[in-house]
């Protein structure tokens, strides 16, 4: 029997290649998509487009418990990967209200429609880095204590906590994957470094003139999307659900993001950026990196793209969809 999965947030980054990743190991694939995606195919539903006529698509929202419900209800997947976030933080800081609301009752309409619908479902709940804002240590493992700077951080921590105590109490099989920044070519344009590899394309085709940035000396810890989402998938593969930190161990700053990108089209960084105060946050995250030693033990996970070639693989995606698009 293939197992099922579904997947909220599967027109995103993340569960783009996750959708694929589950198709290619044999699993029924089924998405949870707002009514408004499907209404708008080619903007909204680009990432799937290949792989469209292999999965299934239903029309619900994660602000909706009866709708939550409905569809958890009628599929009873083995595995729900919960990817769905208002995610971008600088709007989390100009709208409070949805973040939180979005972020923290879909995943509390999940867990509870698990428990009472689906309770043999696995359940992926997907945190985030930015749990650990302004870190207590460095680098962040699972014990690092939490400071969220965002309400897109908060949410996550709740989101987090919450898993935990379905899975105490309830004995429902949730896990966490606290997952440090992971991008690709199918980043959102609104996320720094897709701006930036974006930008450095438009810059080499003589479309733009530079390219402005807030804090170019924050650090983070980069992978690709595409090795995480195996992460995701393994988590769920244990005998026991845990919670786990995800990420390459390897820290850069935003600046140097920045200059790797130029120096793959020959341009020189100094010659195109612009640091604009406007663009800094009100609460800034400094440094993030993890230490992920527990994934590697026990999922026996390691992230297989390095940092240079996920800057080249993102520049040069960006170069071919400018050149097509001509913006």
């Amino acid at each position: 029997m293939a197992k099922t999965a579904l997947i909220t947030g599967i027109t995103g980054q993340d569960g783009s290649y996750l959708a694929e990743f589950l198709l290619k190991k044999k699993y029924k694939v089924h998405g949870i998509v707002r009514r408004i995606a499907s209404e708008y195919e080619s903007h909204r539903l680009w990432r799937i487009k290949n792989i469209a006529n292999r999965i299934t698509l239903h029309a619900g929202s994660l602000e909706s418990y009866a709708s939550v419900v409905k569809i958890v209800q009628k599929i009873k997947p083995s595995e729900i990967y919960h990817l769905a976030a208002q995610s971008y933080l600088d709007y989390s800081f100009r709208d409070e209200f949805s973040t939180l609301n979005i972020n923290i009752n879909g995943t509390h309409y999940l867990l509870s429609a698990i428990r009472d619908f689906s309770p043999k479902s696995k359940f992926y709940f997907a945190g985030s880095s930015e749990m650990f804002g302004k870190v207590q240590s460095v680098p962040q493992n699972e014990k690092t204590p939490f400071y969220p700077r965002s309400s897109y951080g908060i949410s996550k921590v709740t989101g987090h906590d919450l898993t935990r105590n379905y899975r105490e109490a309830y004995k429902i099989y949730g896990c966490t994957g606290i997952l440090f920044n992971h991008e690709s070519p199918r980043r959102g344009f609104e996320f720094v470094t897709r701006k930036i590899s974006h930008s450095v394309a438009k810059i080499k085709l003589g479309l733009q003139r530079n390219l402005k940035l807030g804090n170019i000396n924050a650090y983070r810890d980069w992978g690709h999307a595409q090795d995480y989402v195996e992460a995701m998938w393994l988590m769920l593969q244990q005998k026991k659900p845990d919670d786990f930190v995800i990420g390459t161990g390897k820290q850069h700053s935003v600046k140097e993001f920045a200059k790797v990108a130029f120096s793959i089209v020959g341009l020189n960084y100094n010659d195109y950026v612009i640091v604009d105060k406007k663009l800094f946050r009100p609460s800034e995250v400094d440094t993030l990196l993890a230490n992920c030693s527990k994934a590697r033990k026990k999922l026996k996970w390691r992230p297989k793209v390095s940092f240079k070639n996920l800057v080249k693989d993102m520049v040069d995606s960006d170069l071919k969809f400018v050149k097509k698009t001509g913006y």
